[in-house]
């Protein structure tokens, strides 16, 4: 299955504040408008791509700048840490505050992913009152179309405040000048799901050329998401519509797994037939993914020619490594390890450990080379510092884990297992016998060793993962899906962001109020409806 080319996504989804359309093809003066004048243009379904593509602009940065989506989710959890390095990294603490837990309104602001989520929201309220009001004059089926897909971008942006904020303002009316009103989080929730219910029947089922945009499919893979998590959002589990959901996107054969994992996180992944939604990223016109850049000691460039030099930041944490089995093809498709190889000599240029002594603020500095690095998505021979590599946001391997873990929670481990293994099986091609899993097995324990790691690597005071309810399942989700933008999501589901100990973390004395972030100071001191989340 061919989805657009790079040229075409490129073309509409990195275009930013403006948007051309052309009165005929013969005429070659094209008019560039700074907004959108409904006496100028006569906009029509074709041109649809140009007018949405500056509320999807954001989410670039939102995943994948500084104290983005990305480093919220996994800095914060058992994954990926960045230690204290030579050339730096202690940035006042930053990233050691995101380890343990103790970040405060002041010390860690993830103001990042507040102000692009916050950016999509406004965009989207502009051009629905451009197409309300009737200044964006398009014909009546077509404006309906473009609404409803507006309105599941803008609940998209509302999901990751709901995720990390919680209880924010809902926004609506680009008119409206007042000061808005703080919302429960329960009010989040429901306007999430109202708004993304409300869209589907008028959202394209389209795959090949909504590469990159929401259709039909990526929000009921987000609503699935949101059910999924809806006991840690609302108290309530909601697992039958999660399985109701992903029963319709399986049901519909749009999507498949790829054959190979690797090429679900490539530079020319865009192609691959497992993607549901991506956020497109281009080397040239659409910055943004550095991940090779915070990742990779400096000494990498020579691996990959790079014209770059890497920064050498985050890493591995050595007990998750420990976790995996070594016939996993996951362990080395997802993290670099071992000797690196100059492209140009073949001289080994730095050789990646697994262990790392610390995460820093006692002294410790953890040796360039220290910690295995993310090597999940492929870094390309000649790359520049910023990949063009597209991130997968929802992917068909996830519809398939989200209905596997809503059986498992309704007491159908067996079906799961179906599911489970069916995912596991390009992980373990050349060794089948392992890729099978039990529905037994699944309501065992986590492999993880959860505890203290000392300097040299040893795990003291551990107390493991043999108590964690479905945590065989939770270490599968782990394999599958580490260095995706989820695993705090995930750990906090399953509880162990808030009771378990990991490399230099231990549970917060206030655990649970650690599971929403703050509302950013800056927010609440030009808002005073705000108020700031419990135990901050």
């Amino acid at each position: 299955m061919q989805k657009f080319k790079r040229s075409s996504i490129a073309t509409w989804a990195l275009m930013l504040t403006s948007f051309t359309l052309a009165p005929a093809c013969t005429d070659l003066h094209e008019q560039v408008y700074s907004e959108v004048l409904g006496n100028t243009v006569n906009p029509t379904e074709r041109d649809l791509p140009f007018i949405l593509a500056p509320t999807y602009a954001s989410f670039r940065a939102l995943m994948f700048g500084w104290q983005g989506y990305f480093d919220l989710q996994e800095e914060s959890a058992d994954h990926i840490i960045t230690p204290v390095r030579p050339n730096g990294w202690d940035d006042a603490g930053t990233y050691r505050r995101m380890h343990q837990h103790t970040w405060n309104t002041e010390q860690w602001q993830p103001y990042n992913t507040w102000n692009q989520a916050y950016a999509t929201i406004t965009k989207v309220n502009m051009v629905i009152m451009q197409i309300e009001d009737g200044s964006l004059a398009l014909p009546e089926e077509v404006g309906a179309v473009a609404l409803a897909e507006l309105r599941a971008t803008r609940a998209m942006a509302y999901y990751l405040l709901l995720d990390n904020h919680g209880n924010v303002p809902i926004v609506t009316d680009y008119r409206d000048a007042d000061l808005p009103e703080q919302r429960t989080r329960q009010e989040v929730y429901d306007f999430v799901v109202k708004e993304l219910t409300e869209a589907l029947p008028n959202l394209s089922e389209d795959v090949r050329s909504m590469y990159g945009r929401v259709n039909l499919w990526t929000a009921k893979a987000l609503l699935a998401k949101v059910y999924l998590n809806a006991q840690v959002y609302i108290g309530t589990a909601e697992w039958d519509k999660v399985i109701k959901e992903t029963d319709d996107i399986i049901s519909s054969n749009q999507y498949r797994l790829d054959e190979n994992y690797k090429a679900v996180f490539s530079h020319t992944n865009e192609s691959s037939p497992e993607i549901i939604f991506a956020i497109p990223y281009d080397e040239v016109y659409g910055h943004g993914n550095q991940i090779h850049m915070k990742t990779l000691d400096p000494l990498s460039r020579l691996v990959y020619g790079m014209a770059a030099g890497p920064w050498g930041g985050n890493c591995a944490v050595p007990q998750f490594i420990d976790s995996y089995d070594t016939d996993d093809s996951r362990l080395y498709d997802t993290w670099i390890q071992g000797p690196q190889v100059s492209a140009a000599t073949g001289a080994v240029v730095i050789t990646y450990s697994k262990v790392v002594p610390g995460i820093g603020g006692d002294g410790t500095i953890a040796p360039s080379n220290s910690g295995y690095r993310i090597g999940k998505y492929a870094v390309k021979q000649g790359a520049t510092n910023n990949l063009d590599n597209d991130y997968p946001m929802f992917r068909y391997a996830d519809v398939l884990m989200m209905k596997a873990e809503a059986l498992l929670r309704l007491g159908r481990a067996d079906e799961a297992a179906v599911l489970v293994s069916q995912v596991r099986e390009r992980a373990f091609r050349e060794h089948p016998e392992k890729a099978n899993v039990s529905g037994a097995e699944l309501l065992q324990g986590s492999r993880y060793n959860y505890g203290l790691q000392a300097k040299d690597g040893t795990v003291g005071g551990a107390n493991g993962g043999a108590d964690i309810t479905f945590g065989r399942f939770l270490d599968e989700l782990g394999w599958e899906f580490s260095a995706e933008a989820r695993r705090r999501q995930d750990i906090i589901r399953f509880g162990v962001f808030q009771t378990k100990s990991w490399f230099n973390h231990r549970p917060h004395a206030n655990a649970q109020s650690r599971t929403l972030f703050p509302i950013p100071n800056a927010e609440i001191t030009k808002n005073p409806k705000l108020k700031q989340n419990q135990g901050y």
